[in-house]
């Protein structure tokens, strides 16, 4: 047993696990990180940065070859894709990130243990005992824990995924796989079955598209969908929805799916039609399994649903007093900084209730979380959704502005898309927001921090938006809930009842 009592002990070194870490150094906390594989978790390693890595260079292809000649750019040959090279820059940028989280945790005087760590016993006023099992086996302790394990790819039996023609996200993001398919089948229409598809589509591959439901991006507006879909039929994206897939079959030279109509009974299927898709190599991306075996919890009063771990949904501590949890593992929002503000939570609270830290509890609030997609175009979005705010009873209004009305926009050749807004009429508080097109992702960052301030309309309109930028896209869009876009012909001008959160 290693003599030193942390304060804190973080399983897990994903966005929420080093996050944590990090974050409880800060306030001089003694941490301890525990981690098997490489920090950066599955976000770092094998989701959102190695995606948007590749993302990044399909989309310099597609602005040369859509934009170069009218932007008199003169190409003397042929542009083609080096999927290969595009893989080598994608582990380079990995690697770099992975190096400098690293030495962050490092500098900050994080202890990192390589290695499986699994709760062995101890309470909230003696300490936890964790086990780490590296190349050898370590025994630490610490006041408080922190969970943060995330998820992997679900492994779905009928799938028969092979991890050599059938493949999850981690076997397509790995360092070795350097070969464009000729054809890719992808099971999954949401957000990763998308960022794929628009990913190998323009390294080269021919992309059929699978999903259960009547549509893809089933969260998102069905606007900003049909805006989706029509770049992909350009692309030549086939998209069969409603597809319930019962098999999937390595065929030895490719793959083979059967399918029939999703909405069949099940006990209809064996008689009902069927349909046959065949390709090179099949992505699977439907759902993703929590983390939690072989961690001990079951030593501890900690509950837990088909691996979610159960916590408190305002401070994220489980039914162990001073066991915390976060991220993926919990079930929650699946997304990378979700996990990283729940670390702020989680530590807060954790640091708190053992006072000395400066420090104090904090509550999780999820009511404004934005969310991105990386197809071309970008997509983002934060709040309700229209239909959804009106189901919540709200009397909404719509501001709505088109990316090809913007004069930056025009200048960069990114005509394509639009923003919506969605406001209460009465209070003129924003209930959400979404956009499709250039810098979508970025844009949605102004909407969301307004929201979480509360800010109204009218407060949003009075703050001086630069020119020319595509963050106008956010003003002329909040103009327009008004009436009072200016590049927006035929909108009748509605006042506001609340025109400043300042004198509520």
């Amino acid at each position: 047993m290693n003599s030193e009592i942390y304060d804190i002990i973080v399983i897990g070194g994903g966005p929420g696990g080093y996050h944590a870490a990090i974050r409880a150094a800060q306030y001089d906390a003694k941490v301890a990180l525990i981690e098997k594989d490489k920090v950066g978790g599955t976000c770092l390693n094998r989701g959102c940065i190695p995606t948007k890595a590749l993302y990044s260079s399909a989309k310099l292809l597609e602005d040369i070859e859509e934009k170069a000649k009218e932007f008199g750019i003169i190409v003397p040959n042929e542009v083609k894709p080096d999927f290969a090279q595009a893989v080598e820059r994608k582990n380079k940028v990995v690697q770099e990130l992975v190096q400098g989280v690293e030495q962050l945790l490092k500098s900050r005087k994080v202890d990192i243990y390589h290695g499986i760590g699994s709760l062995i016993g101890g309470n909230k006023d003696e300490g936890f005992e964790v086990k780490v099992e590296g190349t050898e086996t370590t025994k630490i302790k610490g006041k408080r824990v922190i969970i943060a394990t995330g998820s992997e790819p679900a492994l779905i039996p009928a799938f028969n995924i092979d991890h050599e023609r059938i493949l999850t996200s981690d076997d397509i993001l790995s360092p070795d796989f350097k070969t464009v398919p000729k054809t890719l089948l992808i099971i999954g229409g949401g957000v990763i079955g998308c960022e794929f598809a628009n990913i190998f589509r323009r390294m080269g591959s021919k992309v059929i598209i699978l999903e259960y439901l009547d549509t893809i991006l089933a969260t998102e507006e069905k606007l900003v969908v049909r805006e989706l879909k029509k770049k992909f039929a350009e692309l030549g994206i086939e998209i069969y929805e409603g597809q319930n897939v019962l098999k999937v079959e390595n065929t030895g030279t490719g793959v083979k799916a059967t399918t029939c109509s999703a909405k069949i009974p099940r006990d209809e299927i064996d008689s009902a039609p069927k349909s046959y898709f065949e390709a090179d190599l099949c992505l699977v991306s439907i759902g993703r399994a929590k983390q939690s075996k072989n961690l001990g919890v079951e030593n501890f009063n900690i509950q837990t649903n088909r691996g979610q771990i159960i916590v408190d949904p305002k401070t994220l501590e489980t039914d162990e007093p001073g066991i915390y949890a976060i991220g993926d593992v919990t079930g929650g929002l699946m997304l990378a900084h979700v996990a990283s503000y729940e670390g702020d939570v989680a530590v807060s609270n954790a640091l708190a209730s053992l006072g000395g830290f400066d420090i104090e509890p904090m509550e999780a609030q999820y009511d404004v979380v934005p969310a991105t997609i990386f197809t071309s175009p970008e997509i983002g979005s934060v709040g309700l959704r229209e239909k959804a705010a009106r189901e919540k009873g709200h009397k909404v209004v719509v501001g709505r502005f088109a990316y090809a009305a913007l004069g930056k926009a025009k200048c960069a050749g990114e005509e394509r898309g639009f923003m919506m807004v969605i406001a209460d009429q009465e209070t003129d508080r924003i209930l959400g927001a979404s956009c499709i097109g250039a810098e979508a992702p970025e844009l949605i960052a102004e909407i969301s921090l307004a929201m979480r301030n509360g800010l109204t309309c009218h407060d949003v309109i009075q703050t001086i938006h630069s020119h020319p930028t595509i963050s106008e896209m956010v003003l002329e869009t909040v103009e327009d809930v008004h009436g009072l876009a200016i590049h927006k012909a035929g909108r009748r001008r509605r006042k506001p009842t609340v025109v400043s959160h300042k004198h509520e």
